[in-house]
């Protein structure tokens, strides 16, 4: 029988979650396919039968560890109290740290994404993790609009899914595949896209617009390796 969450003594939950972290170790070190349920209780210390006390397969310890990497980039990607006030600094802010956040946990994402093409179990699981992110941004562009600041016309969700979606797959681009940019080149030019995309007006994106102007300029006329 799997233990329920919510039933777990102090003990069970340090097992869990111990299993969890190996699992995303194997899956990261090896690839989805190749991981075996014996090598993710090797490498937490525990026995085959204690693995299937808490997740019933490979593919459900798999959910467990994606849907952790994508807490962890929501919550590395939050912009907090202490980011500037003026709505181009913070969807500038915003960027960079999706891009970190994406570097610390874009192997996990890819291997995801590939799972869900040819199994609707993990297909589900990639809209339902993206949702948070959906969610903000369209949160974030509704508040912008009901402040006169961007285009009132523009639909918040599919808006944010597709300024999301620009985001995300310049994401794979530079850090999976190679292409070459400076990061401060790349946050500038991301965030004057997305502020041109929503409208944003020249009285709350001005200042900011200015500085990212000077900070492309310079990265650009001295690129160096990230």
């Amino acid at each position: 029988m799997i233990v329920k969450s919510e039933e777990l003594t102090g003990r069970g939950r340090r097992t869990r979650a111990a299993l969890v972290r190996a699992g995303r170790e194997a899956f990261e070190e090896h690839g989805y396919d190749a991981v075996r349920v014996d090598d993710v209780c090797g490498r937490a210390g525990v026995s085959h039968g204690t693995f299937y006390t808490y997740f019933d397969s490979k593919e459900s310890l798999f959910g467990e560890v994606a849907g952790s990497a994508v807490g962890e980039m929501f919550a590395m990607s939050v912009v907090g109290p202490t980011a500037p006030g003026d709505p181009y600094a913070r969807i500038e802010a915003a960027n960079r740290l999706y891009l970190r956040a994406w570097a610390a946990n874009s192997r996990l994402m890819r291997m995801l994404e590939h799972a869900a093409t040819t199994d609707d179990r993990f297909a589900a699981l990639l809209l339902e993790l993206r949702e948070v992110f959906v969610r903000r941004g369209a949160e974030g562009l509704r508040r912008l609009q009901d402040q006169g600041l961007a285009d009132p016309a523009l639909d918040p969700r599919l808006t944010a899914i597709m300024l999301g979606g620009m985001v995300e797959h310049f994401a794979h681009v530079w850090l999976d595949l190679g292409e070459h940019a400076d990061e401060q080149a790349a946050v500038d030019l991301l965030t004057r896209l997305w502020a041109r995309a929503i409208g944003l007006t020249p009285t709350s994106g001005s200042a900011g617009q200015a500085a990212s102007n000077d900070g492309l300029r310079t990265s650009v006329g001295g690129e160096e390796d990230r």
